[in-house]
């Protein structure tokens, strides 16, 4: 909702109208009441509203909208949403499919930072689903470890495990939550960095070949 609502804003001042769209939970939402328009995607499940690709772009076409702003979470970091887009004519503001592709999954993501010899924290380049083999990576990587969905972010399907004995539920757990946030259930290990920090560099580009970065930015505070 927040991220909807400064989108919402800065289009206001650039004077684009804006179409919301929603599930049956979020009806009355500040952001819903803000925009210019709004259509409801459908039920409160993610699965039956937000991942929906198809009717996200229906209410995009039947509102006339020439683009499409993610956010965050659920389809932002989804190559096939991003693809849907341009194959539908519509600008997804946001990374192309192919660089979604080549980061939007975490594994993936960790093959590319190996290839170009960047250090990664040890862990899986492909996702965990059986418990037996979960237990025998984790031993081999020494507890704790952090168990976090391959596909997009927010915190979700993530779980700290401190011990074998609370590793196969953490397991089923995080599978569970990613699927129903991502509508993809792979999870992946690796090893938990205790006392980390969270530094981010933002860079914007455009299609244009325009690219600047906002410097650092400390994300863990």
């Amino acid at each position: 909702g927040e991220i909807a609502c400064r989108v919402i804003r800065a289009l206001r001042e650039m004077s684009i109208p804006s179409v919301a769209v929603y599930s049956d939970a979020d009806r009355a939402s500040l952001a819903v009441r803000m925009a210019d328009e709004a259509v409801r995607l459908g039920p409160a499940p993610s699965k039956e509203s937000y991942l929906r690709i198809d009717r996200i772009l229906d209410a995009a076409r039947a509102r006339g909208a020439d683009a499409i702003h993610p956010g965050y979470g659920f389809l932002s970091e989804n190559a096939e949403f991003a693809q849907a887009c341009e194959d539908a004519g519509l600008v997804f503001i946001g990374p192309s499919a192919d660089s979604i592709r080549r980061m939007g999954s975490k594994t993936a993501a960790r093959k590319l930072a190996k290839a170009a010899g960047a250090p990664v924290v040890p862990g899986t380049e492909e996702p965990v689903s059986d418990p037996a083999e979960a237990r025998r990576i984790a031993n081999g990587i020494g507890y704790p470890v952090l168990l976090k969905a391959a596909a997009g972010g927010g915190g979700k399907g993530m779980r700290r495990v401190d011990s074998e004995a609370d590793l196969e539920s953490a397991l089923r757990d995080a599978s569970s939550e990613a699927e129903r946030a991502f509508h993809d259930g792979s999870v992946y290990i690796e090893k938990l960095v205790e006392r980390s920090r969270h530094i981010e560099i933002q860079v914007l580009g455009d299609r244009h070949g325009h690219l600047i970065h906002l410097g650092e930015r400390e994300c863990s505070i």
